[in-house]
C-alpha cells in the first residue's frame, strides 16, 4: 500500500483508567517518529474536542513530560461521552469532523477506549469510507470492565484489579482488629460483567480474600444471599463480601438503590449504593455491625497500584495503533491474544475489525463461577494473576508521584 501522509489525531474516551495515558504516551511517542505524519494533534475531551476544534500540538510538548505519562493517572488529554448519531439518519456531527479533518490534513485517526468509544470508532471509519475520504483510523482498548470483545482482555483492568485485590484484603484485616462480630461489603465497579468483581477474589492469595463474591452474570436472590452471609457470620462472626455495582434480580433490575432515571451519553443508568442498601438489610436481618465500602472512582485512577504489566501492554498497544496504520490497516482495534500454558504468560498484539468490537460485550464465563453464584472458581484465578504482575518505577517529587505535566499548546494558539 502507497505511503499515506498527513496530520494524526489522538483522543481518549470514556471512563479513564490508571493507564491511559501510558497508550497516549504509545501512540503519540509513536506518530512524532512516523515520518508520513506530518503533525500529531491532541483531541481535548474527545471526539468532542474534534467536534469544537479544540486540539493540541503534542509536537510542542517536552519529551520528558510525555514519558511521564506512562505513570500518570486518568486522561491528560480530557475525556468524553458523547454519543455520535447514526449517520442515516443524522450526520451532521460527521460533516463537521471530515471539516476539521480535511482542515488540518488528518489522515490518522486513533481512538482510545472502550465499547461506546469503538462504537464511535467504526461510525467514523465507516462514514470516511462512505464519502471517500482516506484516512487510516485504529481503535486502542481501554476499560477497566474488561468486556471488550475480540481481545483477551483490556488495558486498565490488570490495574484496577490489582487495586480491587490489595484493597479488599487491607480491608480484611481492618475487619479482623476485634472480637467482636462484623460483616463488610465492598461495592466494586461493573455494570453488566463482572471481571472486576471477581478480581477480589485474587486477595484469597494473601489468606485475606473475600468469603462471597457476587457477579452480574448471575441473577442475584436477596433471600439467598441474606443466608450466604447469616451462615458464615454465625459460623466464624465475620464475613467479607465483595459484589458487582451491576448485580440484577432474574427479571432483570438492578438491586442497586440509587438507580435512577439519569444516564450517561450512552444512555447508560447511573449505580451506586449498592453497598450501603445491602449493609443496611443485613444489618436488620442479623443486627450485626455492618459497614458499606464503595470503592467507587478509586479503582480505576489507583496508579500507585498499577500493574507493570499493564502499563507495558498499554502503551504497546498505542504504538501498535500507529504502526499498524502506517503499514495501511485501518478500521481495526489493537487486540491482545495471550497464553497461559505452563504457568508462562504471553501477550501478542493482533488486529480485530471494529465492527467484532463494537457494541460486544465480554462477559466471565458461567463455568468461571462456583455454582452458587457466590464465588469465582480457579480458572478465573489463573486468567488474571499474570496480568497485575511487577510493579513500575514510578518517579516521585517530595516522596509524592510525579505526574506530567502537559502544556497543551491549543492548535489555534500556533
Amino acid at each position: 500500500m502507497s505511503e499515506l501522509r498527513g496530520a494524526c489525531i489522538i483522543g481518549q474516551s470514556g471512563g479513564p483508567t490508571s493507564v491511559i495515558n501510558a497508550s497516549a504516551q504509545g501512540a503519540i511517542q509513536a506518530a512524532l517518529k512516523a515520518d508520513c505524519i506530518t503533525r500529531v494533534l491532541g483531541a481535548a475531551h474527545g471526539i468532542k474536542g474534534v467536534l469544537d476544534d479544540k486540539l493540541y500540538d503534542m509536537g510542542q510538548e517536552d519529551p520528558a513530560e510525555l514519558e511521564l505519562l506512562q505513570n500518570t493517572p486518568s486522561s491528560a488529554l480530557g475525556s468524553c461521552r458523547y454519543k455520535l448519531a447514526d449517520p442515516d439518519k443524522d450526520d451532521t456531527d460527521y460533516q463537521r469532523i471530515l471539516e476539521i479533518f480535511k482542515k488540518y490534513d488528518v489522515r490518522y485517526f486513533f481512538y482510545n477506549g472502550g465499547n461506546d468509544s469503538m462504537d464511535t470508532c467504526n461510525k467514523i471509519s465507516k462514514y470516511m469510507q462512505k464519502v471517500g475520504y482516506e484516512c487510516r483510523i485504529m481503535g486502542i482498548p481501554k476499560t477497566i470492565d474488561n468486556d471488550l470483545n475480540g481481545t483477551d482482555h483490556c488495558p486498565g483492568f490488570a490495574s484496577a484489579a490489582k487495586y480491587i485485590a490489595t484493597s479488599c484484603a487491607e480491608v480484611w484485616q481492618d475487619a479482623h482488629v476485634y472480637d467482636t462480630g462484623m460483616v463488610t461489603v465492598i461495592e466494586i465497579m461493573g455494570r453488566h460483567a463482572g471481571w472486576l468483581a471477581g478480581s477480589a477474589a485474587l486477595a484469597s492469595l494473601t489468606g485475606c480474600g473475600p468469603d462471597l463474591l457476587y457477579l452480574p452474570e448471575v441473577d442475584f436472590d436477596m433471600d439467598q444471599f441474606v443466608k450466604d452471609v447469616t451462615d458464615i457470620y454465625n459460623k466464624t462472626g465475620k464475613c467479607l463480601v465483595a459484589v458487582s455495582e451491576g448485580i440484577h434480580y432474574a427479571d432483570g433490575r438492578f438491586v442497586s438503590e440509587a438507580e435512577t432515571s439519569a444516564t450517561d451519553g450512552f444512555g447508560h443508568a447511573q449505580l451506586g449504593g449498592l453497598a450501603v442498601k445491602l449493609a443496611d438489610i443485613i444489618k436488620q436481618k442479623t443486627g450485626a455491625k455492618v459497614r458499606g465500602i464503595e470503592l467507587s472512582l478509586l479503582q480505576r485512577c489507583g496508579a500507585h497500584l498499577a500493574s507493570h504489566v499493564d502499563v507495558e501492554e498499554a502503551k504497546m498497544a498505542g504504538r501498535v495503533a500507529v504502526e499498524s496504520a502506517v503499514a495501511g490497516n485501518t478500521d481495526k482495534m489493537v487486540a491482545f491474544s495471550c497464553t497461559r500454558e505452563g504457568g508462562k504468560y504471553t501477550c501478542e498484539p493482533v488486529l480485530q475489525p471494529l465492527d467484532i468490537v463494537a457494541n460486544f460485550e465480554k462477559k466471565v464465563p458461567r463455568e468461571w463461577i462456583n455454582a452458587a453464584g457466590n464465588g469465582v472458581e480457579q480458572p478465573f484465578i489463573d486468567y488474571a494473576l499474570p496480568l497485575i504482575q511487577g510493579e513500575p518505577d514510578r518517579p516521585k517529587e517530595n516522596a509524592l508521584p510525579r505526574f506530567a505535566r502537559l502544556k497543551k499548546v491549543l492548535t489555534t494558539d500556533m
